[in-house]
């Protein structure tokens, strides 16, 4: 009726009016609440561990300290007693030979003496067949510990051979390989895990590989032949082998380094 108030208007009026309040009470439990959400997933997110980037901090730690292990407590046997151990296992010996061979190349110790060796126990055409298998298998299987262990933690693990192998690997294919395998005084085991470990194809190392070993194998084993028989052959064998060795060196860093140009120069153009 005129002049009174609806009761059911007044209600309707105080829900309306009373709805805001309500809503603006529990903004700021809702606010709270939502911080307190994005503060746990943002802790959340700290708190998972970068298993991958541990697991290689590890391994690189262990392989330091089996680095260290074997340089103070392996030592290869002499020429001698490698000899007459692989004489006592009587036809099985040259799979002895390149077993040890392989374990060898796939370490820091140097293959000298495993080459050497070859030639002396076996001759120049058996020594150097045996010395090759197994330094290619060592070879191997240095890449694919590299391969494994990932990039940052072979860098690591290379120490002073890191920046050479790096500057000639990267990027680098089969001539890169081979002109670091063939130089003079630098270690196998470096070529092997930088070409593991900066991508090297795997048909591209092996190949390389195979080919830039042979010289320095026969070089090697043609000083054990000599050793073990100091013939005019031998004697001849040793100068062509070594001068082999220099030869393809400066053949193959030449076309390396021309290779390296022409890449360059394709992508400054590109550029």
């Amino acid at each position: 009726m005129p002049g009174h108030d609806d009761p059911s208007a007044s209600k309707r009026r105080s829900r309306s009016e009373g709805s805001p309040a309500r809503e603006s009470d529990a903004s700021p439990t809702d606010a709270t609440r939502n911080l307190t959400a994005s503060d746990g997933d943002a802790v959340g997110r700290r708190s998972r561990l970068d298993w991958p980037t541990i697991l290689r901090n590890i391994a690189l730690a262990l392989a330091l300290l089996a680095a260290v292990w074997a340089v103070f407590n392996v030592r290869l046997p002499s020429i001698d007693v490698l000899q007459d151990d692989i004489a006592a296992a009587g036809f099985w010996g040259f799979a002895v030979f390149i077993l040890i061979y392989a374990v060898v190349a796939a370490t820091p110790i140097p293959v000298t003496i495993m080459a050497t060796a070859g030639g002396l126990i076996y001759g120049l055409p058996f020594g150097t067949l045996w010395s090759m298998i197994g330094v290619v298998l060592g070879c191997w299987g240095g890449y694919w510990i590299a391969r494994a262990l990932g990039r940052d933690t072979v860098m690591k693990l290379l120490g002073s051979h890191a920046e050479s192998v790096e500057s000639r690997l990267t990027g680098g294919g089969f001539y890169a390989v081979c002109a670091l395998r063939l130089m003079p005084g630098f270690p196998y085991w470096p070529v092997n895990y930088g070409s593991g470990a900066l991508g090297i194809d795997n048909r591209t190392f092996l190949t390389a590989t195979v080919i830039s070993s042979l010289p320095g194998q026969l070089s090697l084993v043609a000083v054990g032949a000599f050793i073990g028989d100091p013939t005019i052959f031998h004697g001849v064998a040793v100068g062509i082998s070594w001068a082999l060795v220099i030869t393809l060196t400066i053949i193959t860093v030449r076309r390396w380094k021309r290779t390296r140009d022409a890449e360059a120069g394709e992508k400054s153009e590109t550029d």
